[in-house]
């Protein structure tokens, strides 16, 4: 079963960290990564860029506004996610407790939802 884990942070904390921590941190998750990978559990996964890049689009009443994100005003803000394969639900909370950003990070495990497409 699929499961996307969503990599919530304080970029302002990922600020405080010194260079070499930094590095370690993203050599570290990309080991990681590439475990995940190997074992045929990773989908995909990326970083994105500063919530300050982000935009926010809504349709309303038939127009489109657009404004700077964040989305929400909280500390932490979507920084990454992983899209996982694995059996169940203990098996992605036990591959998001496994990842090394959740020493500075929230890690939200959402199910993928099984959605009904209809041909076109």
């Amino acid at each position: 079963m699929r499961y996307l884990c969503l990599v919530h942070f304080d970029e302002g904390l990922l600020d405080t960290l010194s260079a070499t921590a930094r590095a370690a941190l993203e050599r570290e998750s990309r080991a990681y990564d590439g475990e995940l990978l190997a074992r045929g559990q990773l989908v995909v996964a990326h970083a994105l860029q500063r919530v300050k890049a982000a935009k926010v689009v809504q349709l309303r009443h038939g127009r489109t506004a657009q404004r700077d994100g964040p989305f929400a005003e909280t500390r932490e803000q979507l920084g990454g996610f992983l899209l996982i394969d694995v059996p169940d639900l203990n098996a992605a909370i036990q591959v998001a407790a496994r990842t090394p950003l959740a020493h500075y990070a929230s890690i939200e495990v959402r199910p993928i939802a099984k959605v009904e497409r209809m041909a076109p």
